[in-house]
């Protein structure tokens, strides 16, 4: 039996022509010709289903370097002028008859129904040779995404466990600052403060965290904030939350003064 052209099953299996009666038929008579049907469709379906895939790692350098090897090895396929100038250039037969006169010239080795298969193979072969190669790279390429992603994942480094949360403050506006205004403290068992502020209004300066002693007033600086909305500040080794409680956000001048100014924007007990 002879089977399917494999160029032209990639272009089935890539969904860019429909199968003619012929080749239906043959695909439902022929289990080899439908087996690799069914494994092109399913290279083709792992291109599709990559499409959708975001923050993949780099596809290695061998990957790229045989997409270049198989487009050049495409671009070196004669063209179908190529073809049809080889075919003109083929020596041609004259064959006597025995009653002297001379037949049609006869190209050795093809009928006529030979010949013009071989015809049409070479203009289809001029064109799908290239774009089977072509499809043939961008099946690697998928495929090697996908091993990529199987592959080099594992490999990468587990994300870090969430540190153990302490103590936490919900911290609210303070004295005359807008309502709107709003945070949350945490302390880390790492030994760090997560602070997350929300509507803090705009000063000439910048904001400063403070953890205080409501029984003394003391207090002592932890660290600025940017103009991001979270901060994960150090806090000093062994340091008593149980009697420096309280968490402030300040507002500060640029006055070179290491001292609380005395506006306080948001404030909140910890507990816990």
């Amino acid at each position: 039996m002879q089977h399917l052209d494999h160029d032209r099953l990639v272009f089935l299996a890539l969904g860019e022509t429909e199968a003619d009666n012929g080749e239906s038929t043959h695909l439902d008579n022929c289990a080899h010709c439908r087996v690799e049907l069914q494994a092109l469709r399913q290279v083709a379906g792992l291109g599709v289903e990559t499409q959708g895939l975001a923050d993949l790692p780099d596809p290695p350098e061998h990957i790229w370097q045989g997409i270049v090897a198989e487009v050049r090895a495409a671009e070196a396929v004669p063209s179908l002028t190529e073809a049809r100038r080889q075919q003109a250039t083929e020596p041609v037969t004259i064959v006597q008859r025995s009653n002297g006169s001379a037949a049609k010239p006869h190209t050795p080795g093809a009928s006529g129904a030979e010949s013009g298969g071989r015809s049409r193979a070479r203009r289809r072969g001029g064109w799908s040779r290239w774009a089977a190669s072509t499809v043939a790279a961008v099946a690697a390429a998928a495929i090697g995404v996908v091993g990529t992603v199987s592959v080099l994942r594992p490999d990468d480094p587990e994300p870090a466990p969430t540190p153990a949360v302490l103590a936490s403050a919900p911290l609210a506006a303070f004295g005359s600052t807008p309502k709107a205004a709003q945070g949350d403290a945490r302390i880390l068992q790492n030994g760090q403060l997560h602070l997350h502020v929300a509507n803090l209004p705009r000063v000439p300066g910048y904001y400063e965290v403070w953890l205080i002693n409501p029984t003394t007033m003391q207090m002592f600086s932890v660290g600025t904030l940017g103009g991001d909305a979270d901060a994960l500040l150090p806090l000093p080794p062994n340091v008593d939350l149980k009697s420096y409680s309280v968490v402030d956000v300040s507002a500060e001048q640029y006055d070179n003064k290491p001292a609380h100014s005395g506006d306080s924007l948001l404030r909140g007990t910890l507990t816990g």
